[in-house]
């Protein structure tokens, strides 16, 4: 077998639903598998899985065990030469995996590759690339200063070895993974990312960005950032700080000040209403059982056509591709007042997210 696909879920159904239909467009022609791990979700992600996609192997945790551990046991299922490392809240191209295979193809102590990510307003999440977050690097990103703390020496289009790769998509040989004992139980959300892309490179293998290929990650949907946010990013931090460099007593105090400070020192985001005068359908037809629903106005528009000032774009993923429908988000034009949502191939419900610090918002129209 070509590849295993790893996601690790916990109450995201409605996105989840759209990660599996994006990543079964995406293996159609690969010999893969992919292994949805349930961390005990309180809602009926296990059952979609079991109705939709019987074929998937699924394995239902009975109790939220972590990001590292939830992926290990996982992990220990798959049959793969090659690995991918997958968030439920996020949307594959059709050609993702065909392009990083191609990529990876002849080289030399791989690593782990990760790919170009934007969130569900079509920016690109500099989370993407990243360097090893050294004492200064984390210390200026305490104060909101993250200019060490990401990869820049590489532009968002340019592909090219990078230290540190995001969780929400790595890709990798199923025997490197094993080699450097996978994700680190020691963490259970947060850093472990950081940990496994750091201990690939202290055994000898070169990780890289892939920019050829988007995804979108609809980030914070499964890892919703509350008020502990920092203390437990940064308690990873101290975590990994332990097992891989000498103790620094100094860090350890700033990481103290910094927890209890960074609300004080950084403005507490706010969600602001948005100002929705229109929806755009992009689609061949009006579904009209999706605009009965809706409170405002629904047009239908042709693809190269969409965007207007304060309209939400709903793309219509029976009749557009997910590459096509990545590539539009992407290239958006610069008005923030145009927000997306998709509506997944042979579904009832509409999905999106504009803000990190929301659970995204998803309509019902069954």
């Amino acid at each position: 077998m070509k590849l295993s696909i790893v996601i690790l879920n916990y109450n995201v159904r409605y996105f989840l639903e759209l990660c599996l239909k994006s990543v079964i467009a995406a293996t159609s022609e690969i010999k893969s598998e992919i292994i949805v791990v349930d961390n005990n979700s309180e809602d009926d992600s296990c059952k979609m899985v079991k109705e939709l996609f019987p074929e998937i192997k699924l394995i239902e945790n009975k109790e939220n065990l972590g990001f590292s551990k939830g992926n290990n046991i996982g992990v220990a299922e798959a049959k793969g030469e090659y690995l991918c490392i997958l968030n439920p809240d996020t949307v594959l191209a059709e050609d993702t995996f065909h392009n990083i295979l191609n990529f990876v193809e002849n080289k030399e102590k791989l690593g782990i590759v990760g790919c170009k990510l934007i969130d569900g307003k079509g920016d690109f999440l500099p989370e993407s690339k990243r360097n090893i977050p050294y004492i200064k690097a984390s210390l200026k990103k305490i104060l909101g200063n993250t200019n060490d703390y990401y990869a820049n020496h590489l532009n968002e289009n340019e592909t090219g070895e990078v230290d540190v790769l995001v969780g929400a998509f790595m890709f990798l040989k199923r025997n490197v993974y094993n080699e450097i004992k996978g994700f680190d139980e020691d963490y259970f959300m947060y850093g472990e990312d950081i940990d496994i892309s750091f201990k690939a490179l202290k055994n000898g293998y070169v990780n890289y960005y892939f920019a050829d290929t988007t995804i979108i990650h609809f980030k914070g949907e499964s890892t919703l950032k509350d008020k502990n946010y920092a203390r437990r990013f940064y308690g990873a931090m101290q975590i990994f700080y332990k097992k891989h460099f000498k103790k620094n007593i100094f860090f350890d105090i700033m990481v103290w000040l910094g927890i209890r400070t960074v609300h004080l020192i950084r403005a507490k985001p706010t969600v602001k209403p948005k100002n929705i005068s229109h929806y755009i359908f992009v689609s061949d037809k009006i579904n009209s059982k999706l605009k009965s629903v809706l409170k405002k106005p629904l047009y239908l528009k042709v693809y190269q056509d969409f965007q207007e000032k304060d309209s939400e774009v709903i793309f219509d993923a029976n009749v557009l591709n997910y590459k096509a429908i990545i590539a539009a988000m992407e290239n958006k034009k610069k008005d923030k007042s145009v927000t997306f949502k998709i509506l997944p191939k042979n579904s009832k419900f509409v999905i999106g997210s504009d803000y990190a610090i929301t659970r995204g918002g998803i309509i019902n129209f069954d």
